[in-house]
């Protein structure tokens, strides 16, 4: 069984608090051998942290724009802190979630001002990048051009077209994706996935959100990860082995696992 692993899932949420250890067993079952826990926001660091090494899974530390309107300066020093205190843990693989959603009523302004700041303590301690964007993606492109950090990252949750894509690509990124792609009502995305190289993506799930729409449940989990890599196997025409080995190099390369 190839192993896989689901490149950002909430799993410290309180959603799974009355299922956890069984879901982890499930997840061994199916060969999903790994998750990475982004951080949302300050309030929830040290059960984040707590619940990443009581699992021993990876993890990441930032700021989400949909947090940001309660965010404070102090948060950016917390954070660096943390990632100071959390040097050289070898669970500790990116800076993010952060990013910027136009879609949500956080300021714009503060949103930019926190995404650049993450960019550059992502920059300082040399550790790759795990992005949220929506409708936002001309002032993300914008920035990591400009910031240039040496350590790429993700765009998660992608959903955009080929066009779009290749941006990011171009630069470095990988683009995470998700159950999005299961919805018949996806075309852009899955033609992003059939027209890009392999090399391109990292699969996620975004648990608990982001299920799919034909899913029965309403909170997503990665026990879904096997249905993502069958999709992109036969939107790429090849074989999900093939598929799933390649998702597993990309998402190690890209964290340094």
């Amino acid at each position: 069984m190839q192993a896989i692993i689901d490149s950002h899932a909430h799993l410290d949420f309180p959603e799974f608090d009355l299922d956890r250890d069984s879901l982890y067993a499930k997840m061994h079952s199916l060969g999903i051998c790994q998750v990475v826990i982004p951080g949302v926001s300050a309030d929830k660091w040290q059960n984040q942290i707590a619940i990443a090494k009581r699992y021993g899974s990876y993890f990441s530390l930032g700021v989400h724009p949909w947090y940001c309107e309660n965010a404070s300066a102090k948060d950016m020093t917390d954070l660096k802190s943390l990632l100071e205190a959390h040097k050289g843990d070898a669970s500790l693989v990116a800076v993010g979630e952060c990013g910027l959603d136009k879609l949500h009523k956080s300021n714009f302004t503060t949103q930019m001002k926190l995404f650049k700041a993450q960019i550059c303590l992502a920059k300082e301690f040399d550790l790759p990048l795990i992005m949220h964007c929506v409708k936002a993606h001309e002032e993300t492109l914008n920035l990591l051009k400009s910031e240039a950090p040496r350590r790429k990252g993700v765009i998660h949750g992608f959903y955009g077209g080929p066009q779009l894509a290749m941006g990011y690509v171009k630069l470095g990124y990988k683009l995470g994706i998700g159950g999005l792609l299961l919805n018949d009502n996806a075309p852009k995305l899955q033609q992003t996935v059939a027209e890009l190289p392999l090399e391109s993506f990292i699969v996620e799930t975004d648990s608990p959100a982001m299920a799919p729409k034909n899913s029965r449940n309403n909170r997503n989990s990665p026990l879904i990860l096997p249905e993502i890599l069958k999709k992109m196997a036969n939107l790429q025409k090849k074989s999900p082995v093939l598929i799933s080995e390649q998702m597993f190099s990309n998402v190690t390369q890209l964290f340094d696992l």
